[in-house]
């Protein structure tokens, strides 16, 4: 599905190597809600210098937030993290309630050649959503599937959401670039993606993934980056102020080449 807000952009120099950015950001509070800190997310998030951001718990619309917050934008909280640095966004709402709605969202400052979203919730449980957008690189022409993902709390319905992923995966050509990034809740480190040809970024390097939760003193590996036909370089935790004090996960970055 091909949306028409996707404006594509101009050729440029070749690209084949880029740099993302994962993290859930509790739809723009602090841990427990005290604060809300989404225009101090937004700076950090562009000090990274990213060029494919997933973003996860993120609001699109809310009704009653703007009355209690002065400093609530008056736009989708995607759009104004994108701001002008990614020109290209996608969302994909999984929950919808009286008052607004969140779910996943991906920025990129690569075109989005079309993207939509799969909703993977388990019947009477947390509803959940795969955004899945199909990414142009500049020069090259080279397309890449990124997905967005925010699995559920429980182990039972995260391996049935993993086999809906792999079911995707599995309809995409076997040589093409794939790139998985979000927040598993696989606290339990029960996640296997390798049937479907994916490598976790730091279990690759390190052998085990990477510690994001609680933000302030990171003790469970909830939050993931799995590549396929991609390598990946210098996959980092980012747990250094201001990040340790921005939601209650901190991101993961990594270097990806062509």
């Amino acid at each position: 599905m091909t949306h028409p807000e996707l404006i594509p952009i101009p050729p440029t120099t070749p690209i084949t190597r880029f740099t993302v950015l994962t993290v859930n950001i509790h739809k723009g509070f602090t841990a427990l809600n005290r604060r809300f800190i989404l225009p101090e997310l937004r700076e950090a998030v562009r000090s990274i210098g990213a060029d494919i951001v997933f973003l996860q718990e993120i609001h699109g619309t809310h009704e009653q937030h703007p009355q209690r917050y002065s400093n609530w934008p008056n736009m989708p909280q995607y759009e104004f993290l994108a701001d002008s640095i990614w020109p290209q966004f996608a969302y994909g709402r999984n929950a919808v309630y009286p008052h607004g709605d969140h779910g996943n969202a991906l920025l990129s400052k690569f075109q989005i050649v079309r993207y939509d979203n799969l909703d993977i919730s388990q019947s009477g449980h947390e509803n959940r959503g795969l955004l899945h957008c199909v990414l142009r690189l500049p020069g090259t022409g080279q397309e890449v599937h990124a997905f967005c993902i925010h699995l559920g709390l429980r182990e039972v319905h995260r391996q049935q959401q993993l086999r809906l992923l792999e079911q995707r995966i599995a309809q995409i050509p076997a040589d093409a670039p794939v790139l998985v990034a979000g927040d598993f809740n696989d606290w339990r480190q029960k996640a296997d993606l390798s049937q479907s040809g994916l490598t976790e970024v730091f279990v690759g390097a390190h052998g085990k993934p990477a510690r994001t939760f609680p933000a302030r003193l990171p003790l469970l590996a909830l939050d993931r980056i799995y590549v396929r036909n991609l390598t990946a370089h210098n996959p980092r935790v980012l747990t250094a102020r201001p990040w340790s004090h921005l939601s209650d996960h901190v991101p993961l970055s990594v270097e990806i080449e062509l």
